[in-house]
């Protein structure tokens, strides 16, 4: 595992890096503590929000810590128990992130153009069966890229173009035929990566076309302001996750490579939470209350 060689480069990729993964952990807990806190967000909504920053978090914290650690010790070599660990946990929370933005398109979905029946169809048991099977898919996608890099056996030692045991690195070294390999990323890709993208691109086609028979312009554009920091946050997730699978599959510049793995890993998680809390004033108004309620507490136990 490797990210750069130049050793004047460390101490500032170190604070990169923590600097990152400080602000992506905190804006993340930040967004849980504000929604957990306010009863006016314990809606469906948030409670998906919620579920999507602790998948950033569980994320971020599956690569950057490991980095950090290798940055430090000058040490970038890592077991293949560790990097089929660090792959297992990476798959998981990054399914989750994709599975869940679809879970959000579909809540908004139900929310603009089924208003009447929303708290009916989007309950309680809905909402937690729903980001169950998201846990439940992921792992399924673990163990799926599991098998087949499993079967990485005629390697003693490799180098990877990645800052982390990235899935479309190893996967490009498997000992197995090339068909084989084919047939398990187009699977693959069919359902975590179509299903899910035509689950979000049909929720907002039917969104705009709800949108459109509203009557008035102020209207139309309140209804779909819900959805800003949605389709910002699917458009960065998406984009950046291709970005990765193209460069890894077609790029031979191993920097090009890492860098589209810093940003899919690390740079999307660190960006949703401010994305989120800069376009929602129920966000902000919540974290203000938050801060509020610490400020007077600390002033009470100083007293």
């Amino acid at each position: 595992m490797v990210f750069s060689k130049n050793p004047d480069l460390h101490p500032v990729l170190l604070g990169l890096f923590l600097s990152m993964y400080l602000l992506s952990v905190l804006g993340n807990l930040l967004i849980i503590l504000a929604v957990t806190s306010d009863c006016h967000l314990h809606t469906p909504m948030y409670f998906f929000l919620c579920s999507l920053s602790f998948a950033d978090v569980g994320l971020t914290s599956t690569t950057v810590p490991r980095l950090i650690v290798a940055i430090l010790t000058h040490r970038t070599d890592i077991s293949y128990a560790g990097c089929l660990t660090q792959m297992s946990f990476s798959i998981i929370f990054g399914c989750m992130d994709d599975l869940l933005l679809t879970v959000m398109a579909y809540d908004r979905f139900v929310a603009i153009c089924h208003s009447l029946h929303y708290q009916v169809i989007m309950n309680p048991h809905c909402c937690g069966f729903l980001v169950a099977m998201t846990f439940v898919a992921s792992l399924l996608d673990t163990l799926l890229h599991n098998v087949m890099v499993l079967e990485v056996t005629c390697f003693k030692t490799l180098e990877i173009s990645s800052f982390f045991c990235d899935p479309s690195q190893l996967l490009n070294l498997t000992c197995t035929n090339t068909l084989t390999h084919d047939i398990f990323i187009y699977f693959v890709g069919l359902l975590f990566v179509f299903f899910p993208i035509s689950g979000i691109f049909y929720s907002y086609y039917k969104i705009i076309s709800c949108i459109l028979r509203v009557p008035s312009p102020e209207g139309r554009h309140k209804t779909f302001s819900t959805c800003g920091s949605h389709l910002t946050v699917v458009g960065l997730f998406y984009g950046t996750a291709f970005g990765v699978y193209l460069t890894s599959a077609f790029s031979i510049s191993t920097r090009k490579s890492a860098v589209a793995s810093v940003t899919y890993a690390v740079v999307t998680p660190m960006l949703n939470p401010f994305i989120y809390s800069l376009r929602n004033g129920d966000i902000k108004r919540a974290m203000c209350r938050v801060f509020k309620k610490q400020s007077h507490l600390v002033s009470v136990s100083s007293i």
